[in-house]
């Protein structure tokens, strides 16, 4: 928007121009005075005097209690609350205004018409503004994450009284269901298709007695890191044991270092898991639980599945491990390196007819590299020459074949069924002209290409719903300067592509806790205000590091947030 006011409205504003400099840049265009310190003032014309002739009594609501009288200078501030179409239309009136005066003989009418001070101005564009808030009519539903550690290694319910008393705080907030994860590596953790689910039987018979709605994750990924706390969940046992004789299984970095979060992709269509692929291994699971869970599908506790399609769940490439070294905001690095992923990158270099391009960049930097330390990253960068095209879409494309393969199954595990996809929020250096984060997590988004968009195809082409990481961070200057970060936009982007293409979008939040500023943050993406489609999140999924019953939690922030998605409050929300 900014860029379009520079270029075709020739608008002076700053480089860095926020709202308040959108409204007093369109203020000034219409004749208006804007001093330095916010205040805006027009001078009215001087009174004209014309001959006396009668007029009608008129009755108006806008009118009943004015006096005519000969006006003085308006003067007002800019309200922040306005949006830019609000000032607008306020500049047409008064363009309007001027251009009739000419052609118009004053009138005791057209004197109180002017006479209308800054404040019933205001107070009327608000009324405006509200009309088409729709914010007390949208009711989105909340659901909780629950914490792990309920259900130990050996797929054994350990603490029944926690998950009772977890649920009751739960219900206390009014959410409308929860959210399970399921691990692959506690159910068919020791013997290829041996699957235990009583931990998981039990846990839900108990969300069952709450009478609260129920999504639940494959989750195909391990679980354990610096913010985990005490539980660890790896990938299945006769998995990693297999890995021991074939490292290639995992996804690999230019230096060869492997990265157990997950399976690569190369192996989706390889016979390398004691005789199925990545892929039968994906649906067999799926199936199982399906089969053994028939019963709560059938009563409709259980309301959608989210497929975990990468680590922690995520449609992305594990390009930012912190187990190996990654911290941010580096750029991370490209996770293609094992036998299988190369092969595949021969065979499209081949096709392409020039198979000395059957590698990846030499100059890509490592995990902690800003963009302008790489070659291939920097400004004019490698990125964009005719080898970084290629490899970038084969790259990006690696990933969406993955996606549209592991969903082609799960569409048909679990049929009539919605199913969820979570697509990850990459913010950092999205002000570059490379976007290297986004490149290295799978996604071909550079300023001269949309990579949302053929993403968005294959998850259309599956009906699934779009769960999308909201980081309703607040970026301070230092981080702006230091990793260009822009989480606004890049939401905007990811969220615009997916309601485009006519996708269901719901919300996870990113960190573990916000504040109300925070939380404000994410109400305003999940429902936006004067939206013309009415856009809005089908649910958003609160995820939290620990139980609520342990207290980290701040109950009043989140019982606001809770009120404020469900539509209890909304004066706040433009406060």
């Amino acid at each position: 928007m900014l860029a379009g006011l520079r270029q075709y409205g020739d608008f002076p504003l700053p480089a860095r121009a926020d709202m308040n400099d959108v409204l007093a840049a369109l203020a000034r265009e219409a004749g208006w005075t804007v001093e330095a310190d916010g205040t805006t003032f027009r001078q009215s014309p001087p009174p004209s005097h014309t001959g006396s002739f009668g007029v009608r009594p008129v009755e108006s609501p806008l009118l009943k209690n004015c006096a005519v009288k000969e006006c003085q200078p308006s003067v007002l501030r800019i309200d922040e609350s306005l949006s830019p179409g609000s000032l607008d239309s306020m500049v047409i009136s008064e363009r309007e205004n001027s251009r009739n005066e000419k052609y118009t003989s004053a009138s005791p009418i057209n004197s109180v018409i002017e006479c209308l001070d800054a404040d019933q101005l205001i107070q009327d564009v608000h009324s405006g503004m509200h009309q088409n808030d729709f914010t007390e009519n949208s009711r989105v539903p909340v659901y909780v994450m629950l914490a792990n550690g309920f259900i130990n290694n050996c797929c054994q319910l350990i603490d029944p009284q926690g998950v009772r008393q977890e649920l009751s705080h739960m219900k206390s907030l009014d959410v409308d269901g929860v959210v399970v994860e399921c691990w692959w590596g506690v159910v068919e953790a020791w013997t290829p298709q041996k699957y235990v689910w009583s931990g998981y039987r039990e846990l839900f018979n108990i969300i069952q007695e709450f009478k609260l709605k129920l999504q639940v994750l494959m989750a195909f990924h391990e679980y354990g890191g610096n913010d985990s706390g005490d539980v660890l969940i790896s990938l299945p046992q006769w998995v990693l044991e297999i890995g021991k004789d074939n490292q290639d299984i995992f996804f690999t970095d230019r230096e060869g270092r492997r990265n157990t979060e997950c399976l690569s992709w190369g192996i989706d269509k390889e016979r390398v898991l004691k005789g199925r692929t990545g892929i039968e291994v994906y649906f067999d699971f799926m199936r199982s639980f399906r089969t053994e869970f028939n019963d709560l599908f059938t009563e409709g506790l259980i309301t959608a599945i989210e497929i975990g399609l990468g680590p922690s769940g995520e449609l992305k490439y594990p390009s930012f491990s912190e187990r190996l070294g990654w911290r941010y905001p580096g750029i991370g690095e490209f996770q293609c390196y094992d036998k299988y992923s190369q092969q595949n990158l021969r065979k499209a270099a081949k096709l392409r007819g020039h198979s000395f391009w059957a590698r990846g960049p030499d100059n890509a930097g490592q995990y902690n590299s800003r963009p302008h330390e790489t070659g291939f990253f920097c400004e004019r960068g490698d990125y964009d020459s005719y080898f970084g095209r290629f490899f970038l879409h084969w790259y990006s494309q690696s990933l969406i074949d993955h996606a549209d393969n592991v969903l082609s199954l799960a569409s048909f595990a679990f049929e009539d069924t919605k199913i969820i996809v979570k697509v990850p929020a990459v913010y950092w250096w999205y002000r570059t002209a490379s976007h290297a984060a986004e490149l290295t997590a799978g996604y071909y988004n550079p300023t001269n290409q949309d990579g949302y968009s053929p993403v968005f195809e294959v998850l259309k082409k599956h009906s699934v719903i779009v769960k999308f990481v909201c980081s309703g961070l607040h970026v301070s200057g230092f981080e702006n300067d230091e990793a260009l970060v822009d989480p606004e936009v890049l939401s905007w982007q990811v969220l615009n592509s997916a309601w485009d293409r006519g996708l269901t979008v719901a919300g996870v939040n990113m960190l573990a806790c916000y504040d109300r500023d925070g939380y404000r943050r994410v109400v305003e993406m999940a429902k936006p205000r004067n939206d013309p489609d009415h856009h809005r999140f089908s649910f958003f999924v609160y995820q939290q590091p620990s139980a609520l019953s342990q207290g980290t939690i701040c109950f009043p922030e989140l019982d606001y947030f809770i009120k404020c998605m469900h539509g209890g409050i909304t004066g706040d929300l433009v406060s």
